[in-house]
Order: structure tokens, then sequence, then C-alpha cells
């Protein structure tokens, strides 16, 4: 049986996080033997619905020629960090759109999305560990679909952080006043985003607002995740499951 994989993010205006896709789908096809292919789609801002990146992949990958049943196998990787609406519900509607396209000849695989994998929590402990402070905010985009924020909620006890988020309640100022009035004065962010983009960009302005708003309090900011060989080898990972 033939097998591609196609790295899914949400997709950006922004450049970076399509170059940085870029990148990591490169580190994860040093994980395979020259014969396999993978490729990278976005669910939004790309100028095709995912279901038509996905037929295409597929075509580039496996041919145009029929081939015996069930011999190719595409498998979809979501790099998503949470079990939102677009991992729970879009994706799989999207990914049902192509299997009925591509007909039984391919088998579209989703795969789980990536911030379920255990040792993704390795990736962070390395990004706290390389900047002191007193107290550390895991800030997380959020989500409107309810309970997704759980594993969020999860990563943080177990990383000694409290939670803050992008797009909902707590916000990253509401917390920082929380953690000023308990005393706290070395406070640091740790954004859970894949690439630096648009929002790293806001929340990075955001933390100067925050500076000239509580002079006495130190504030630092880690990188996003990024483009690495130790998070490639968690997707290659994620699709032999």
């Amino acid at each position: 049986m033939s097998s591609a994989y196609l790295l899914l993010s949400h997709g950006s205006r922004d450049r970076r996080p399509e170059i940085a896709m870029q990148q990591l789908a490169r580190l994860v096809c040093q994980q395979l033997s020259s014969e396999h292919l993978v490729g990278i789609a976005a669910l939004e801002m790309s100028p095709q619905p995912l279901h038509e990146q996905i037929q295409q992949f597929a075509k580039s990958a496996f041919g145009d020629c029929p081939q015996s049943q069930n011999e190719n196998r595409l498998k979809i990787v979501p790099l998503f960090l949470l079990p939102g609406v677009h991992v729970m519900t879009d994706i799989p509607a999207e990914i049902a759109l192509a299997q009925q396209a591509t007909g039984q000849d391919t088998i579209v695989e989703l795969q789980p999305y990536l911030g379920s994998h255990p040792n993704l929590e390795k990736l962070l402990v390395k990004q706290i560990a390389a900047i002191k402070a007193e107290t550390w905010i895991l800030l997380a985009h959020g989500s409107r679909r309810p309970g997704s924020q759980k594993t969020v909620e999860a990563m943080a006890a177990s990383l000694g952080a409290v939670t803050a988020y992008w797009a909902g309640p707590p916000s990253l100022e509401s917390r920082v006043k929380e953690l000023v009035t308990a005393g706290y004065r070395e406070i640091a962010i740790l954004p859970y985003f894949l690439f630096a983009g648009g929002i790293t960009d806001a929340i990075a302005t955001s933390i100067e607002e925050l500076k000239l708003q509580f002079s006495a309090v130190n504030f630092q900011l880690a990188e996003p995740l990024g483009a690495s060989a130790e998070l490639a080898e968690l997707i290659w990972d994620l699709t032999q499951r």
C-alpha cells in the first residue's frame, strides 16, 4: 500500500506560517524513505477549499490512473493545538467530501490532531527552561466549542502555569492583573501557537502596552513552537497511529 501525508494548518494571510509549514514538511520528509510524499494544505485563507486541496494532492501523490481497491492511503495530520470546531467538525466534513471525490482507490484518513500528542509538553518545557520568571501564563487562541479548553488547562497545570486566551476569557490583561495583585513581578508569557504570525505580533504589542500599565513588572515573551526536528518527530509519530 502506498502512503502519502498532508500536513494541515489553519491558514493565514501572513506568509510566515506558510513558510514554516514548508520547512516542517521538509523535516517530516526526512523521517520517510524517498517513495513517500509530504504536502501541506490550509483550512482557510487558501484559493481552494480544503477538499479540493486534498484531491489535488492525492492526484500528485498517486497519479490519475485507477489502481486496485484501497491501494493508496492519504493521511491528513491536523496541526491544531485544540479540539475546537475546526478539528472536530470542519476538517472531518472536508475530508468526507474529498473521500467521495477520490473514490475507493485512495483512502483519505484523518490522524489525531497535534495538540493530542502526549510529548508536546516536552517541547514547551524546553522553552520555559530558557527563561527565568516567577510565574508563567500559557496563552492559547481559545475556541467556541464547549470543553475544547480542557486540554489547555491540563497542559498549563502540568507546566505550573496559568491560562489565558486570545479569543475569549480570561484575557491576557485580566490574568496579568490577577498575578500582579498576587504579588508577582516577573511574568513570562508562553504563546501556545505553532508559528509566528499576525496573532503573535499582536500579542507582542499587547505586552508592550502591559509594560506601560505595570511599570514595576518585568514581562518576557517566549517564542511559539516553530518548525523543528523535534516537532517533525511528533508529527511523524501521529501518522503512524
